[in-house]
């Protein structure tokens, strides 16, 4: 064989890899960058508006916290406290080991400052005095923080105590963290505090006021973060939660036992915002069509790569709508494509003319909305004019009316406000 011959092979050989290559689907190479992996024993991310966990790694898996737990610390004492009040510095709060904002033996200072102590420099003993301002005792306030997270449906989490220092039967799981957090960041007061960089309060006993700068240092090093914690100890290591928004979309990103956090939470926020960008798929008042009626609010969903093909709307009706002269029932309309229409028995009440009254309000059914055959959210719909006021689901969670409903000045007070707001219904 000749040199000629072996170039011709060569060549021919390399245009055949040439070809191959070019024929490899896009979508595979596509898929292969949207792997992510992180230096954490057990990490999640969820977007915030749907609750959908975007990314997960041993997520299910109980770890210590470490001061993580204060999340759930501030977001208890927001629900069930008044954050004007004062919170007293008792002997258990005092010099509490650990991290701490070094407030003196009965000091004072108003419940929504101490949280800013808690949140911005992990104070034990704000936790510590916060628990037993709110829950009558620390044991009182604890048991507020498993009855939220049961609440919450929290599967993997139970807490010991309101600080996070390690102790038996003190854990979660980074996806019970990430659900935990996305809930908390629809709190506006809770929301405030985590995104505050530094925060000056009153300091009673000098002539100077307490600085507190946020341990959190994602809020300086990450574009568009806006909480949310840190978190240490010997035994769980590094721990963090940290949140971001862009372009109206807020990410929580949740790490355990990770050397390398801030540089893993800034690829776990790209991964998401890059791959999963929140698309509004109901606006507020969108006519359904075939039918008149409209929605009850706006439904948006973070959508993957090819994710928008595979979405389902189906109608359910409260009650067949009536029919027009010489028309059917139910059925006869769609509400897009990929949809379908049911109808369930419900019926309308007589009063006491004999005519039929309008018991729901307006209210007609739902759409559900489904990606391929798992349900992701649910739309009412209303008879036009009949639409509902626009309020947020959080408004009467954290008003001051909600706070002044829960109240916890002792042990038995905490025990009926954990038993209200865990049995509680319509929010």
């Amino acid at each position: 064989m000749n040199m000629k011959t072996l170039t011709r092979k060569s060549t021919l050989s390399l245009l055949l890899c040439v070809l191959l290559l070019a024929l490899v689907p896009v979508s595979a190479v596509r898929a292969e960058n949207l792997s992510i992996s992180t230096h954490a024993r057990a990490a999640a991310l969820i977007d915030v508006t749907s609750g959908r966990i975007l990314y997960s790694s041993r997520g299910d898996e109980p770890m210590l916290i470490a001061s993580l737990t204060k999340i759930m610390t501030a977001l208890v004492a927001i629900e069930n406290g008044d954050i004007t009040s004062k919170v007293k510095v008792g002997k258990n709060a005092f010099a509490k080991e650990g991290s701490s904002l070094y407030l003196k033996l009965g000091e004072e200072m108003t419940l929504k400052d101490m949280l800013y102590g808690l949140m911005l420099r992990s104070g034990n003993d704000a936790a510590t005095a916060i628990a037993e301002h709110v829950g009558g005792s620390e044991q009182g306030f604890v048991y507020l923080m498993n009855a939220k997270a049961q609440e919450l449906n929290l599967k993997n989490t139970h807490f010991a105590n309101p600080h996070g220092l390690d102790a038996e039967g003190h854990f979660s799981s980074a996806n019970d963290l990430a659900v935990l957090t996305a809930y908390a960041m629809h709190n506006p007061v809770f929301k405030e505090i985590v995104a505050t960089k530094e925060k000056t309060a009153d300091n009673p006993y000098e002539k100077w006021d307490y600085k507190w700068s946020n341990k959190n240092k994602m809020l300086r090093l990450y574009e568009g973060a806006d909480g949310v914690k840190t978190g240490y100890t010997k035994k769980a290591l590094r721990c963090l939660v940290s949140s971001a928004t862009r372009d109206g979309q807020q990410l929580v990103a949740v790490t355990l036992n990770d050397g390398n956090d801030w540089n893993d939470h800034a690829s776990l926020l790209d991964f998401g915002f890059n791959h999963y960008p929140l698309k509004t798929l109901v606006e507020r008042g969108e006519a359904v069509k075939g039918y008149s009626l409209v929605t009850g609010k706006a439904f948006a969903y973070p959508l993957g790569q090819g994710e928008e093909a595979r979405l389902v709307n189906k109608l359910v009706l409260s009650a067949a709508p009536q029919a027009s002269a010489g028309g059917n029932a139910a059925g006869t309309g769609s509400t897009g494509a990929g949809s379908s229409v049911s109808a369930g028995a419900g019926r309308a009440s007589a009063n006491a003319n004999g005519s039929e009254g309008d018991v729901n309000f307006g209210l007609r059914g739902v759409i559900i909305l489904q990606l391929g055959d798992k349900e992701i959210g649910r739309v009412p719909v209303y008879t036009p004019g009949q639409l509902p006021p626009e309020t947020s689901p959080y408004e009467k969670i954290y008003n001051a009316a909600s706070a002044s409903a829960y109240p916890a000045g002792n042990w038995l007070q905490a025990f009926g406000s954990a038993l209200r707001a865990l049995f509680r219904t319509g929010e």
